[in-house]
């Protein structure tokens, strides 16, 4: 009696989250006169989907695909990778931002397992999500095993019938750290032939960027954070190979709210392609410049100012060096953005 109900308290938190979620799903979903006629076909199809996910240990997705299933089945052929349980009721965002999550673990196409095997380590597949795309980043054809975005899929072919397959995952493909003015899914780069750039290598490097938008968040240096996290994808497009890292991050970045191309010259403009520590930089003779993310704009060290050891760029002091460095990133706080007028074109 007791080990049939050893995880009884379980139930209160799914259903809840199922009521949440369900909640979410009607509020967000398409309203029911644009509706196509296929509703019968769909309802049919999304019922015996959500059965498979229930019999499973799916719940919460099982609850959602049944109460909505326009959040999942807006094209003809749809592929669902269901989040687990346990890791989905973890997740605490808008409902917005649960319905954007949702659909990027959507593919608009039909994909078995065996489909996935025939193709290599790096294929892209689009999501439901625009211009968000998922990635194969491990294959193992004698496990055998697959994994999305690092992600395990732990139930392969729940469900295949109709236009709809259906794989379980051990988890989220996209880490969740929101901010309302943040581009929430972090998806890999791909080219236009569908690969990722660099492999898996694009995978790495995103977790290793975003590490570095919360830690600038955590070091209240939030809204160079917020305009680092919004430009990052252009960044990492035209350096696929930045192994080598120096950020100035200013205490207040007034421009975060700029149109998007704006916004992306000025983070730049406080990146360099070579890592320096503070002691590095002050080692450096006066009006060395220094290369940044903007090819024709480089910095200049300035000295020391005000009579003091404080070392400066371009007039503007570091005021808090070296507050995080790693192999690959060294990170200088400044009290205020660099002027991006009557800027030095020469670079070291």
């Amino acid at each position: 009696m007791a080990t049939s109900c050893s995880h009884w308290w379980h139930a209160p938190i799914y259903f809840a989250m199922s009521i949440t979620l369900a909640v979410i799903a009607i509020s967000a979903s398409t309203p029911r006169n644009s509706i196509s006629s296929n509703q019968p076909i769909k309802h049919e199809l999304s019922l015996n989907a959500s059965l498979a996910l229930r019999k499973n240990g799916f719940n919460v997705i099982a609850t959602l695909l049944q109460v909505s299933p326009e959040i999942f089945l807006s094209s003809p052929e749809s592929t669902i990778f269901a989040i687990q349980d346990s890791a989905i009721s973890k997740v605490s965002v808008p409902p917005w931002v649960m319905k954007q999550l949702l659909q990027y673990h959507t593919s608009p196409s039909k994909i078995s397992m065996q489909d996935l095997f025939k193709k290599p380590k790096g294929t892209c597949l689009p999501t439901l999500v625009h211009r968000k795309n998922i990635a194969i980043t491990k294959i193992n054809r004698k496990r055998p095993s697959i994994e999305i975005n690092n992600v395990s899929i732990s139930h392969p072919n729940m469900f295949l019938e109709g236009p709809i397959s259906i794989h379980g995952v051990l988890g989220p493909f996209s880490s969740l750290h929101f901010h309302k003015n943040w581009d929430i899914i972090q998806s890999p780069i791909c080219d236009f032939n569908h690969s990722m750039v660099s492999n898996s290598s694009v995978s790495e490097e995103m977790v290793e960027w975003t590490r570095v938008v919360r830690l600038l968040s955590s070091k209240g240096l939030v809204s160079f954070s917020i305009g680092l996290n919004s430009v990052l994808d252009g960044i990492l497009r035209d350096y696929p190979h930045l192994n080598s890292v120096t950020i100035f991050a200013p205490m207040d970045l007034v421009f975060v709210s700029s149109p998007s191309p704006l916004l992306d010259r000025i983070v730049r403009f406080h990146i360099l392609p070579k890592r320096f520590t503070y002691i590095e930089l002050a080692s450096l003779p006066e009006k060395t410049s220094l290369r940044t993310l903007i090819p024709d704009k480089g910095l200049e060290i300035t000295g020391c100012v005000n009579f003091t050891k404080v070392l400066a760029i371009n007039g503007v002091e570091i005021t808090a060096p070296d507050i995080f460095s790693s192999n690959k990133f060294q990170i200088h706080g400044i009290p205020r953005a660099f002027d991006m007028q009557e800027l030095p074109r020469t670079s070291r």
